[in-house]
């Protein structure tokens, strides 16, 4: 037996996530320094307090650690929102790219590009309004998927059957906004329906990362009431939690780490729902112990595929979602057949 299996982190969730977040800072570190241009480490030190030659300054200022920076709140937003949901719903299937949120976000998005650019397709507004689009689309699609969902309660396949269905009107809509805009429109839309960190900047960043930190925040300080839901409405209420009302303030928790993610990540997949899991797996299921965990997962799953879109084919990158996607796709299928096995599906 090995010093990793005698060790059980689920006694020690603070040294795993401690571990956890110094792996992520490695991940950042090599992401860093690799790529098509590759970097020393010397190179990127320096870079980072203004020294070295311009070529290496702008090749890290601003190209890759806008990227770093971003791919990890993006992870770390959607993994925190999907936590959220699976336990809201008692689902182990809900996911906000799978049961259509994501959908509804990338949609509300490309609507405030079409909307308010110009002919130039320089925006008429501050980008600051961004967030608050994609957070409004996410929200109203999470309503309607859990409104059409609703027969005596959520079951899990339903909620799942449901959610795709109307993640694929969004992104149907999605589309059409996108061929009925310019040549320029059209061209980003594979970053709306499969998800990339390409072209990130630190406008981007600085609008990203206080909404993702307020929102986890928020998340962390409810984690409680997360857990009294969780052992279902009936013992909640008996021990005074007010269910409904704390179910919807996770629930807009959710959709806003959601919303701000795909505001300039677009949908990146099976983040929200692959995090949660292995946060579980290792930590276990109380949500004060997994929650930054999981967000810690979430950071590193993106960071990896951002990184590996970058360098796989480079000069040709391909999408950060379809790495994601290429490992989330085989473990939702795993799900679906423990699910069934145990008569939930």
């Amino acid at each position: 037996m090995t010093w990793l299996n005698r060790f059980n982190f689920k006694k020690h969730p603070f040294f795993a996530t401690i571990l956890l977040f110094f792996v992520v800072i490695l991940v950042m570190i090599f992401s860093s320094v690799s790529g098509e241009y590759p970097l020393s480490p010397q190179n990127v030190l320096s870079a980072l307090f203004g020294l070295g030659d311009d070529f290496a300054r702008t090749i890290v200022i601003d190209f890759r650690l806008p990227r770093i920076v971003m791919a990890l709140f993006v992870g770390m937003s959607l993994a925190v929102s999907g936590a959220i949901l699976q336990g809201i719903t008692k689902n182990p299937l809900a996911s906000p790219d799978l049961i259509g949120i994501t959908a509804g976000a990338s949609f509300a998005v490309v609507l405030f590009l079409s909307l308010f650019s110009d002919e130039n397709n320089s925006l008429m507004v501050s980008i600051h309004w961004l967030p608050l689009f994609a957070f409004l689309g996410a929200t109203l699609t999470a309503l309607i998927v859990f409104f059409l969902s609703w027969k005596n309660g959520i079951a899990p396949f339903r909620l799942l059957l449901i959610g795709i269905a109307v993640a694929a009107f969004m992104n149907a809509g999605t589309t059409i906004w996108m061929l009925m805009g310019p040549i320029y429109r059209a061209s980003q839309a594979t970053i709306w329906t499969t998800g990339s960190i390409y072209g990130a900047n630190w406008s981007q960043v600085k609008v990203l990362v206080p909404w993702s930190i307020l929102l986890i925040v928020i998340a962390l300080l409810l984690r409680r009431q997360m857990n009294i839901l969780e052992l279902g409405d009936d013992i909640a209420t008996s021990v005074g939690s007010q269910v409904q009302k704390n179910r919807v303030i996770l629930l807009l928790i959710s959709t806003g780490l959601t919303g701000v993610a795909v505001a300039f990540a677009g949908g990146i997949g099976f983040v929200g729902l692959l995090a949660p899991h292995i946060a579980r797996r290792i930590v276990g299921p109380k949500f004060q112990t997994m929650i930054l965990f999981t967000a810690g997962i979430g950071a590193l799953l993106v960071l990896i595929a951002d990184w590996i879109a970058r360098v796989a084919f480079a000069p040709i990158e391909v999408p950060a979602g379809v790495w994601t996607a290429a490992v989330g796709a085989p473990y939702f299928i795993f799900l679906l057949l423990t699910e069934r096995r145990r008569g939930r599906v």
